[in-house]
């Protein structure tokens, strides 16, 4: 009914309405974009058939966006760092390229927190991004500029990518649906910071989108062949799911308690699941999800296989610039001299701590391989656990440094490998979006992924924040 430039010309409209008062997108290729549109029309006009070009090109003119970290061909590829500011991709990312190839067109890249190592995405680059449902809150990181997009109504779908919850904690921060693939199907290649040793099996890039049937078309396309290790094509009768539910961690003192209105909403999808599908959800207590901080801490700074150390995030701050002593850059932070942010800068004194106990580590990862083993036994071929995306609503701006270990509840899923979807779950009394993950075994993406879309019909899923 409408044609691509036409499209297009609304989300380039969009942006510029509402990109001032959040600042997601931080370079645009908007001339690009409508050109690649018009682009489309003609194909269309020329007319090869629907049914070729939609095998062909599923995602044909669909407007979308990338997070910065990614390369997207003549935009810069900065992550946050200053040191980088004059960085431009000269090629796609693996999964950029197959969506450009799928008929996407992107519009732009969105901001991240620096070096994609902290969950607020502010950096001295771009500066922070706004929650589009409240401005004074955060949107998430690492892929927050790719959440505050979509929420907005910037964009279709998003790239983003997840090593601690990057992708599900701006998803339910700003109320859209992101996708934590399966570790190790969907390639991570192109993007800056990239894993080494052996966090390569705990990063995963995946799909970002206000709605939960595109979830699925975008993990085919950007997992490319190796889509056939999932089992997307098996239907999914969700009365034989077996469900499990977990309220929080079993009361880490690391992290903040679960939200009174985050337990309601999951005590809500409990009975409507039971109701509705005539299941039994059942409770369980995962006594080891207590050290979810402490496993996550201890098996991102573990030796791989071949005794590789995994990169210190002190020499990635060095990137394209001189070595960095992150107590020489509190010091200059506390006079407003320091080209880094806080968390970064604190990150840097941290690793070296971690170096410190050896032999409590070594328990740590040993605990962490125990509990992947304890919950691919859990769930099984046909199980869903239910847990809380985050013990709270979408904070204010800074606090986070306040509470620095709260992304232990996404971050244990990565050293897990296993699959998770964010879903929404409407609006708290304050307006502020609500949400839950859903986590199966490994290559059961398709469990998650059917589970999104049922609640998504029962719950409502993304809401504009214009109606907040």
């Amino acid at each position: 009914q409408v044609t691509c430039v036409e499209v297009v010309e609304a989300y380039v409209e969009r942006i510029k309405e509402v990109n001032p008062l959040i600042n997601a997108v931080v370079k645009d290729r908007f001339e690009e974009a409508l050109q690649e549109a018009w682009q489309v029309d003609k194909l269309l006009s020329e007319g090869p058939g629907d049914d070729y070009l939609e095998e062909k090109f599923p995602l044909l003119g669909v407007p979308i966006t990338v997070k910065e970290a990614f390369s997207l061909h003549g935009m810069p590829n900065t992550s946050g760092l200053v040191n980088r500011r004059n960085v431009i991709a000269t090629s796609d990312a693996t999964v950029v390229s197959r969506l450009k190839q799928a008929g996407a067109i992107p519009l732009g890249v969105t901001n991240c927190s620096e070096l994609c190592m902290w969950y607020e995405s502010s950096n001295r680059v771009y500066g922070r991004t706004n929650n589009p449902y409240d401005l004074q809150r955060i949107v998430g990181g690492s892929s927050g500029g790719e959440g505050g997009v979509l929420a907005a109504a910037c964009s279709v779908i998003g790239v983003g990518s997840d090593i601690g919850g990057s992708i599900r904690m701006p998803a339910f921060f700003n109320g859209v649906f992101g996708h934590k693939p399966t570790t190790g199907v969907v390639p991570n290649d192109g993007q800056f910071p990239n894993a080494r040793g052996v966090r390569t099996s705990f990063l995963c890039t995946g799909p970002m989108c206000r709605y939960a049937e595109d979830l699925e078309l975008m993990l085919r396309v950007m997992a490319g062949p190796g889509v056939s290790r999932l089992k997307l094509n098996e239907k999914v009768s969700l009365e034989k799911i077996k469900f499990h539910c977990m309220d929080h961690d079993g009361g880490s003192i690391f992290v903040s308690p679960v939200d009174k209105e985050i337990l309601q909403a999951q005590k809500k999808v409990v009975e409507h699941l039971e109701s509705e599908l005539g299941v039994q959800v059942r409770r369980v207590a995962i006594h080891k999800m207590k050290y979810s901080f402490q496993i996550w801490s201890a098996m991102m700074s573990s030796k791989d296989s071949d005794g590789q150390e995994a990169q210190l995030f002190t020499d990635l701050l060095g990137d394209h610039g001189k070595p960095v002593w992150p107590l020489w850059e509190l010091m200059k932070w506390l006079v407003g001299m320091s080209s880094h942010t806080l968390p970064a800068i604190a990150l840097g004194l941290t690793e070296k701590l971690m170096k410190l106990n050896p032999g409590g580590n070594a328990k740590l990862v040993s605990m962490g391989k125990s509990l992947q083993e304890e919950m691919e036994a859990l769930l099984g071929p046909d199980g869903v656990l239910l847990y809380p995306s985050h013990p709270t609503i979408a904070p204010r701006h800074h606090s986070p440094i306040c509470v620095p270990f709260n992304f232990a509840y996404t971050a244990i899923f990565n050293v897990l490998g296993l699959p998770v979807t964010q879903c929404p779950l409407g609006l708290s009394s304050e307006g502020l979006p609500l949400g839950i993950q859903l986590v199966a075994a490994s290559y059961n993406d398709h469990l998650t992924l059917a589970v999104a879309r049922y609640l998504e019909k029962a719950f409502g899923g993304w809401v504009s924040p214009g109606k907040a």
